[in-house]
């Protein structure tokens, strides 16, 4: 299947089947391609989190509002998370990059000031997240990104040190009666000519 086409049939799921699974195989294949990601200057200054374990699973349900049944019904959740602190990514990032990029980042990205850095930051795992969207489509596995969910909660049931989540993700297998997917709900997107621009 092409990518446009996987991209015409990947949908967002809204109702899972408890029942299904993910084999550790494309689990360890998700995990590879989300460490293969790129960034900006090859920064890298994230942290993906698997949470497969049913009584973790359910606290952080319980802290996603309207994603709790989504988390308790998928295969895995999977949480994206960032550097918390500019001094961190300067010490165990930026220290491993070669010239080039350290360069670039005290000419044009320290600068800014420290806002705008965590700002920078977050936009390096925003980018990981469509490539793991993009992987799970192409291995037929359904998921749902979620910004619906207390983040500090999430540090806090998930001890997070150094890191503090952004947003996660729920994989599994969609239930036959998910009324979002695309053969019961047709997918919305706006008209090519609202939205591309050539020059």
């Amino acid at each position: 299947m092409s990518f446009l086409d996987l991209a015409k049939n990947r949908y967002t799921t809204k109702k899972y089947d408890p029942q299904g699974e993910i084999d550790d195989e494309a689990i360890d294949a998700l995990q590879q391609i989300l460490r293969l990601c790129p960034s900006s200057i090859n920064s890298q200054p994230w942290l993906f989190t698997f949470v497969s374990d049913p009584q973790v699973k359910s606290e952080l349900a319980k802290v996603s509002y309207h994603n709790e049944h989504k988390i308790n019904d998928s295969c895995r959740l999977v949480v994206f998370s960032v550097r918390n602190s500019v001094n961190d990514f300067e010490k165990y990032n930026l220290a491993l990059l070669p010239p080039h990029a350290a360069n670039y980042y005290h000419e044009r990205i320290k600068p800014l000031g420290e806002a705008a850095i965590l700002s920078w930051m977050a936009h390096q795992v925003y980018i990981s997240l469509g490539f793991f969207l993009s992987a799970c489509a192409s291995m037929g596995i359904d998921s749902t990104p979620m910004e619906g969910i207390r983040t500090d909660e999430y540090d806090r049931i998930l001890r997070q040190e150094g890191y503090k989540t952004l947003f996660a993700a729920v994989i599994g297998r969609r239930a036959k009666d998910d009324a979002n997917q695309p053969s019961i709900t047709p997918k919305f997107r706006f008209p090519a000519d609202n939205v591309i621009r050539t020059i």
